[in-house]
């Protein structure tokens, strides 16, 4: 065995990374082009170019929890124990941006605080005068007592109480869809079978008509909630049973390195 053999960087490394690539995409069914090249930050990084169109959830140059999970199932398969990590980065139609390792993240944090504390040793002279606006409020009466009595701040309530349902969730059971009969069946069967069986299960990179579907779907079966959860693409339908049942415990995930990978 040469020196460069199951180290992650040697010479075997790139022909791994198409080979599995390639074959979790076709069995996915969505077969893709790889385009590999070195990234600045030495990671490898991947441009997946989709023959066929890119997965549901999946739009090119941008960033998705179908690439996030594909991305930490490759970094997992391909780190053993025991040899050089280089993690592999993941993009749709292009390839990704560079993302900071936790390393140089830890050392710019560490470095931080003794150029802030110059900085604001410096700039706190420069600070004071800026608090003279604070006379302001003895303002506030003149404009009250010219208004009846009404306080000059309380116009800028309504607007500040709108505020936070800018980023508010839409309620997708509200919305108006057209129903699709194979996907409505398909969607009953599942949450019959979370209510049978008391397993949780979750739809996720859905668009936001296909979850209004599924939340049509479901009504009326007993024994399970669904309903929607998160925000932006990290939104999902859960089904969560009345009664769940605790999973076998050969069916449990071995705990192994996962924070290791910077997904």
């Amino acid at each position: 065995m040469s020196g460069t053999q199951g180290v992650a960087g040697g010479g075997d490394f790139r022909p791994r990374v198409e080979k599995l690539l390639t074959d979790i995409l076709g069995l996915m069914g969505f077969p893709a082009r790889l385009d590999l090249q070195d990234a600045t930050d030495g990671s490898l990084s991947v441009a997946l170019h989709f023959e066929s169109g890119p997965p549901p959830g999946v739009e090119p140059g941008k960033r998705s929890q179908v690439l996030d999970s594909l991305q930490f199932l490759l970094n997992k398969m391909l780190h053993r124990p025991g040899v050089e990590r280089r993690w592999v980065m993941l993009g749709a139609g292009a390839h990704p941006e560079p993302r900071p390792r936790r390393e140089a993240q830890a050392q710019a944090q560490a470095a931080a605080p003794a150029a802030t504390v110059e900085q604001v040793a410096a700039s706190t002279p420069a600070q004071k005068p800026a608090r003279a606006p604070a006379a302001a409020p003895a303002a506030q009466p003149q404009q009250r007592n010219a208004r009846g009595g009404q306080p000059a701040q309380q116009a800028s309530k309504p607007a500040q109480a709108q505020a936070p349902a800018k980023g508010a969730e839409a309620d997708e059971r509200s919305l108006q869809v057209e129903e699709d009969p194979a996907f409505r069946e398909a969607v009953r069967k599942l949450a019959e079978k979370s209510a049978s069986l008391g397993r949780f299960y979750a739809f996720a990179a859905m668009k936001t008509e296909d979850r209004a579907r599924v939340l049509k779907a479901v009504e009326g079966v007993g024994g399970v909630k669904v309903a929607a959860e998160g925000e932006g693409r990290n939104r999902r339908v859960v089904f969560t049973p009345a009664k769940p049942a605790p999973m076998p415990k050969r069916s449990l995930l071995p705990d192994d390195d996962e924070d290791d990978v910077d997904a």
